[in-house]
């Protein structure tokens, strides 16, 4: 199951330099590819606004 990034999202790029397989990329919001996306949990460990969420 991948993570997506939810309307909370500031925008800051915390979670993009965190992501392992590069599945973020930026946007209005931040954008994570599920198809890239691990399940890791990095980019929710580094959001200061608890954005990125499980699918």
């Amino acid at each position: 199951m991948a993570y997506f990034i939810n309307d909370e999202c500031i925008a800051c790029g915390a979670c993009e330099a965190e992501c392992p397989t590069e599945a973020i990329s930026p946007g209005d919001i931040y954008v994570i590819d599920a198809d890239l996306c691990i399940d890791c949990g990095a980019c929710n460990d580094v959001c200061p606004v608890d954005a990125p969420q499980p699918a």
